[in-house]
């Protein structure tokens, strides 16, 4: 039997990254702190879904290769009873929206740290609706 844990990400300001997931609804469900490896992790779940963790690890004397592109780890996967709301959430709070809802349905944005994040809308897709429909792609996701 295999039980899915968490997917672990490491962050350079472990403060910047906390805000970030916050900003899509997760809160924090357990810290450690490790004196003799000089780390830090912390857990994130969305209310509700502690069986669903994202780690942030963070590493107290710096980590050089961050933020890198990320892109070999792939993205983090989260579903939203609003993507709008959520999308126009995040925008005025300073996230750039990499990949817009124009359909409705998905969107992709970034970390602190250059992970990529994926929207995905609940149950059908939305209507499409502007500014959402005629904005065009930032960056890559």
């Amino acid at each position: 039997m295999l039980k899915y844990l968490h997917t672990m990400v490491r962050v350079k300001d472990l403060e910047a990254s906390i805000a970030f997931y916050k900003l899509l609804g997760l809160e924090e469900v357990r810290r450690r702190d490790s004196e003799g490896g000089r780390f830090t992790l912390v857990f994130l779940a969305a209310p509700g879904q502690e069986d669903c963790k994202l780690e942030l690890t963070y590493n107290w004397d710096g980590d050089e290769g961050l933020p890198s592109d990320s892109r070999h780890f792939g993205h983090l996967a989260y579903q939203t009873d609003d993507i709008y709301g959520l999308c126009q959430h995040l925008m005025d709070n300073g996230v750039t929206i990499n990949r817009p809802p124009r359909c409705g349905h998905m969107a992709f944005v970034r970390s602190p740290d250059n992970v990529s994040i994926e929207l995905l809308q609940a149950g059908d897709d939305l209507p499409p609706a502007e500014p959402w429909a005629s904005m065009p792609n930032t960056g890559h996701w």
